[in-house]
């Protein structure tokens, strides 16, 4: 998983988030009866010190659909969730589409964003043993920055993902907070007089593709050492329940 002892020893609130979550899987999988439904209960982990995540958007499918594409245009959809937070275009494509077999929206708690440190749940449904399953999330600190898994495999038991970084390529990353949606600054705690924004700016708009995020500069608001990651931003465990 690339995710390094040593970083999570420094948070041992996250080691032990880390710890339950496996113990109970490995016990939930070990007595897993392999029939004909799959059912699955999806955990995610917020590995960032900073950066809080909107509720993650989860889906099983066929393996000729994706959510997003690295090195492609992202999505409207997609967009709209890097930008602005905004789940409801790719939860309308994911209702009733037959390309889809089960979706969720995972939300965390109230207020429902992911924070660093926090773990979310969400179970799904998949019709064969062939889909796949992805998951897309925005990171909240960022121009239209997203935390994603693409299409990765369905276990028979238990399957271990890190959640990566891409950065949609439709905005451009100016890293400020009048650029970025409102609840950025308070939750991390950062005082501001920047309203934020929850809507697209054409003037910002970067005509790119989907890439790996290169994290926070701190050239404006965003605060490097608060703001930014290393490594995986998240992890995933899958786990068949039925």
């Amino acid at each position: 998983m690339n995710i390094k002892l040593s970083a999570l020893k420094r948070r041992p609130k996250l080691l032990l988030a880390i710890a339950l979550v496996t113990t109970f899987l490995l016990t939930a999988a070990s007595s897993t009866d392999y029939g004909t439904s799959r059912n699955y209960r999806v955990y995610m982990v917020n590995l960032t010190t900073g950066q809080p995540f909107t509720p993650p958007v989860v889906a099983t499918h066929n393996r000729d659909v994706e959510l997003f594409d690295r090195g492609a245009e992202a999505s409207f959809e997609v967009k709209e969730i890097a930008e602005n937070g905004n789940l409801d275009p790719m939860v309308n494509l994911l209702t009733d589409n037959a390309d889809i077999s089960d979706f969720a929206v995972a939300v965390a708690g109230d207020p429902p964003p992911l924070m660093p440190g926090a773990v979310v749940s969400a179970d799904i449904t998949a019709n064969s043993r062939r889909e796949v399953l992805s998951m897309v999330s925005m990171l909240i600190c960022t121009n239209d920055g997203f935390a994603g898994i693409d299409s990765t495999r369905l276990p028979r038991r238990v399957l271990f993902r890190p959640i990566r970084a891409y950065d949609a390529g439709t905005e451009i990353n100016t890293e400020d907070f009048a650029d970025i949606v409102p609840p950025c600054p308070a939750l991390t705690g950062v005082e501001t007089t920047d309203a934020g924004t929850g809507a697209s700016n054409p003037a910002l708009a970067e005509g790119g593709v989907v890439t790996r995020h290169r994290g926070v500069f701190g050239i404006s608001d965003l605060i490097p050492a608060l703001h930014d990651w290393r490594g995986p931003v998240g992890f995933m465990v899958i786990v068949r329940t039925d």
